[in-house]
C-alpha cells in the first residue's frame, strides 16, 4: 500500500526525516508549533511526516474542528495518539472517543474514518509486516 491511500487528502512535506544515524530525536512541542503557524489554506488538514522508512512512518496530523478523514485503511498496524484537541475514530462497528492524552491501536487493514470534534492534532503511527524495502513511495 503507499501512504498515499492511507493519508488521502492530507497535503504532504518534503524530506521527511529518515534513520541516516541509529537515532532520530524530535521536540513535539516545536513541531506542533511549526505546523500551526504553516497556512493551510482552504484545507482542513494538514500532515507532517516526522520519521519515514520502507516499514514505518511517523505523522502529525492537524485537524480543524469537524473535519473527517473518510473511510480509508492501512496495510500495517497503526496507532493513533491525539496530542490536542479531540478525535472520534470510528472502527469495527465502534465509536471511539479519544480527548487529548488517548492512545488507540488498530490491526492492519482495519477500515477506520476520523472526525476532529474540535481543532486537534494526532500522531499517527503506521507499521507493515516483513517490509524490507519493496515498497513503493
Amino acid at each position: 500500500m503507499s501512504e498515499a491511500r492511507h493519508d488521502d487528502g492530507q497535503r504532504r512535506r518534503p524530506h521527511p526525516r529518515s534513520m541516516d544515524s541509529p537515532f532520530l530525536e524530535f521536540d513535539l512541542t516545536r513541531e506542533l508549533e511549526q505546523l500551526d503557524r504553516e497556512a493551510r489554506g482552504t484545507s482542513d488538514q494538514n500532515a507532517k511526516t516526522l520519521v519515514k522508512y520502507d516499514d514505518f512512518r511517523i505523522v502529525l496530523i492537524a485537524l480543524r474542528a469537524n473535519a473527517r478523514m473518510p473511510d480509508h485503511r492501512a496495510e500495517g498496524r497503526i496507532s493513533v495518539h491525539t496530542l490536542r484537541g479531540h478525535i472520534r475514530l470510528r472502527a469495527l462497528q465502534r465509536t471511539f472517543d479519544l480527548p487529548a492524552g488517548s492512545l488507540l491501536a488498530l490491526d492492519r487493514d482495519l477500515a477506520h474514518d476520523v472526525e476532529a470534534l474540535e481543532d486537534s492534532v494526532l500522531l499517527l503511527t503506521i507499521a507493515w509486516p516483513g517490509r524490507n524495502g519493496d515498497r513503493a513511495d
